[in-house]
């Protein structure tokens, strides 16, 4: 059994309760907005696509925690539904730009070359550019590691995927990642 804090058992329960609904879900997206703002805004670049992606992740937890058995964490089960909406938002950009005419289709380095503080001779930047080279589940991984230190049995729950196996997607990550700042 996942260990729950207390605070969000509390929460969850005033979900359920009819008087308390709106209240509690409130609380809960103050809580963790910040934190799934940044984990979807690190996969999705811009300010406005995060945030449209963000509106959609508390629309599906408002939908799905009537059902919320809590066999996980809360934050572990708002984390899994973000990499889900991002992912699907990713893919349908893909689909629009590949639809494009005018070839306009902007892809994540475009994106993030476009920010407005952008500086390719920024570390911080450039560590950015070699994170959107990588493959969609390593880019999730690195970044679920790297700027959000969750534990690989965590993480496991958020992408249900054997840890061995995340182990091995971090590692194949780093490596691209000091591949490039190497040879950029």
């Amino acid at each position: 059994m996942t260990q729950h804090s207390s605070e969000d058992l509390l929460l969850i329960e005033g979900f359920k309760q009819a008087d308390t609904k709106e209240s509690s879900f409130t609380l809960i997206v103050k809580k963790y907005q910040e934190r799934v703002y940044w984990q979807i805004r690190r996969m999705v670049i811009t300010h406005d696509d995060a945030n449209d992606v963000m509106q959609n992740v508390f629309i599906k937890a408002w939908n799905g925690l009537e059902n919320f058995r809590a066999d996980a964490q809360l934050f572990t089960w708002l984390y899994r539904i973000a990499v889900n909406e991002s992912l699907t938002y990713l893919e349908q950009q893909k689909k629009r730009s590949s639809i494009s005419i005018d070839g306009s289709g902007l892809n994540l380095e475009d994106k993030l070359q476009s920010e407005k503080d952008f500086d390719p001779n920024k570390a911080v930047w450039k560590l950015q550019q070699a994170i959107q080279q990588l493959p969609e589940k390593q880019r999730i991984v690195f970044n679920l590691r790297y700027f959000d230190e969750m534990g690989y049995e965590e993480m496991s729950q958020v992408l249900e995927t054997s840890v061995g196996a995340l182990k091995a997607s971090y590692h194949h990550a780093v490596k691209k990642i000091e591949d490039f700042i190497l040879h950029h």
